[in-house]
């Protein structure tokens, strides 16, 4: 979407989340429409608010912060036609941020199992 609007907001979250979840934002006004067909709750950052209750944006900004970091800091520019590409990267990245180096190492032996790199084929790689 070139423009956010309120109507372009609510489409697409119509359109890829499931109103069974619940959805947690801060109170910028494009979100107000959302409570009528979901389980919306917010908080009031316009007035100091930022959590209440189990309601915050804080996962979400701590994602934003290391999807931005990463953009300005390694790859410095993302075209529109590769953005999915970026933010499967940090998707992948946020998920497994917890995770200890064994369980780390194990991912990354669970996902070479099966496939083979035969010497023809590396020689491709670097010509």
């Amino acid at each position: 979407m070139d423009r956010l609007t309120g109507k372009n907001l609510k489409e697409f979250i119509h359109d890829n989340v499931d109103n069974t979840y619940e959805i947690m934002t801060d109170d910028f006004k494009a979100y107000r429409t959302l409570r009528k067909d979901f389980n919306h709750k917010f908080v009031n950052n316009s007035i100091g608010r930022y959590v209440k209750g189990k309601v915050h944006t804080n996962t979400l900004e701590g994602y934003f912060s290391l999807l931005k970091r990463g953009i300005t800091g390694i790859f410095h520019h993302v075209s529109k036609k590769h953005l999915h590409r970026y933010l499967n990267e940090f998707d992948f990245r946020y998920n497994i941020r917890k995770r200890n180096d064994g369980a780390l190492a194990c991912m990354l032996l669970n996902g070479i199992e099966g496939k083979r790199l035969l010497y023809r084929d590396s020689r491709k790689v670097g010509a």
